[in-house]
């Protein structure tokens, strides 16, 4: 527990850029020191760390840091805002990055900095570009234009190619306590200390889920829904119950995610070309309506799916909790609240059964980034939670 260190993070926060990153002191060593010598640092940078380390965060300020002059405060709050015009950031909208937007990323990084030190390409997905798209990459990550730096961002080395990994200097984030996250999520939102107790539990530390869970009752409701759903599988009749409801319930969280954001394009879209609220939808708009309608369905399939693999780590962390009960252990539960539930499990199954589950879920987590539909692949993967086997 390092609850010290959150309170040192309350009263000496880091001056900008570096001010919106927390519990990552080291990274944020490196990187300020890399700024403040730019010209004889590295050009091509990967971050990498679980879900919710802050990876975005830290790339984010260290573009600022690289973008405006040391003090500029004003340069550095708008590329923290995105609207920096040397600053690039791609970020998946769709299931992966595209070779299209690969190769227009590229071909921005050849443009001298038209206002700033260097210009800066972010890719916050890395990880979802297939190896036709990493190729295209390649040759620009290798010999950048003196005033580009690439900074790339992913879970793990693993997710990328080793081509890419050869290119770039690694710099690895750390996992924070569910201590430090919860007094985080707690000073931020207001939550109740026992609610972003639970939240930080629950979403395995990863800062932006825990925040969400702990100022989204409904969030939290489908949670424990999916859960008990699972735990009460009995047969193939329930498996496939469950499976439908499971997609049901990401369905409503993704739609929750991104409604909001789609409504407000659409408002945007429409009061840019001049078309008052209500009004009917000239002819001449509605091929731009069509194409920003077009996008948000590629963005809401990539949010379900996002959605159903959150799911599956949800349901990673209740079948590691029956394995630490079936070898004795209780402390460092992540799911407390089901333990009465969890302990029947672990009495009733053996290891051997429990880690088929869990290799299945790697399994059903593979066969959906190949595009399986998804309620056949979770039925198949309840199927094997209640009989063991695998279909």
């Amino acid at each position: 527990m390092q609850v010290s260190h959150v309170e040192a993070v309350d009263t000496q926060a880091p001056p900008l850029p570096w001010s919106a990153v927390w519990g990552q002191d080291a990274a944020v060593d490196t990187l300020r020191e890399a700024a403040s010598d730019p010209f004889a640092m590295t050009h091509a940078w990967l971050i990498t760390g679980p879900p919710g380390s802050g990876r975005s965060t830290l790339a984010q300020a260290f573009a600022a840091a690289l973008i405006a002059e040391p003090g500029d405060e004003q340069v550095m709050r708008q590329v923290l805002a995105g609207t920096h015009p040397d600053l690039t950031a791609l970020r998946a909208e769709g299931v992966v990055i595209t070779i299209k937007d690969a190769r227009a990323l590229v071909e921005r990084s050849y443009f001298a900095p038209s206002a700033g030190r260097f210009r800066v390409m972010v890719v916050e997905d890395a990880d979802r570009m297939v190896e036709r798209t990493s190729n295209v990459l390649l040759k620009a990550l290798e010999e950048p234009p003196e005033r580009t730096v690439w900074v790339l961002c992913a879970p793990s080395e693993a997710d990328l190619l080793p081509t890419i990994r050869s290119r770039v200097r690694t710099l690895r984030l750390r996992e924070p306590d569910v201590a430090d996250v919860a007094a985080l999520i707690a000073r931020r939102t207001g939550a109740d200390a026992a609610v972003a107790e639970q939240s930080a539990r629950h979403a395995q530390r990863h800062i932006g889920m825990a925040q969400r869970l702990a100022t989204d009752a409904d969030a939290r409701r489908r949670r424990d829904e999916t859960l008990r759903g699972v735990v009460g599988v009995r047969g193939v009749g329930d498996a496939v119950a469950v499976a439908g409801r499971i997609v049901q319930l990401a369905t409503e969280d993704a739609k929750a995610l991104t409604a909001e954001r789609d409504e407000a394009e659409r408002a945007s879209l429409l009061r840019t070309v001049g078309v008052a609220e209500g009004a009917r939808v000239p002819p001449a708009v509605r091929g731009q309506l069509n194409a920003l309608e077009d996008e948000q369905k590629r963005r809401a399939t990539r949010s379900l799916r996002d959605g159903i693999d959150r799911v599956l780590t949800d349901l990673q962390s209740l079948f590691r909790d029956v394995v630490m009960l079936q070898h004795g252990r209780a402390e460092g539960l992540i799911n407390l609240e089901l333990e009465a539930e969890l302990r029947g499990l672990a009495g009733a199954w053996t290891p051997g059964h429990t880690l088929t589950v869990l290799d299945r879920l790697g399994e059903t987590r593979r066969n959906l980034e190949q595009n399986a539909a998804p309620v056949l692949a979770l039925e198949s993967m309840l199927i094997t939670v209640t009989t063991g086997r695998t279909p």
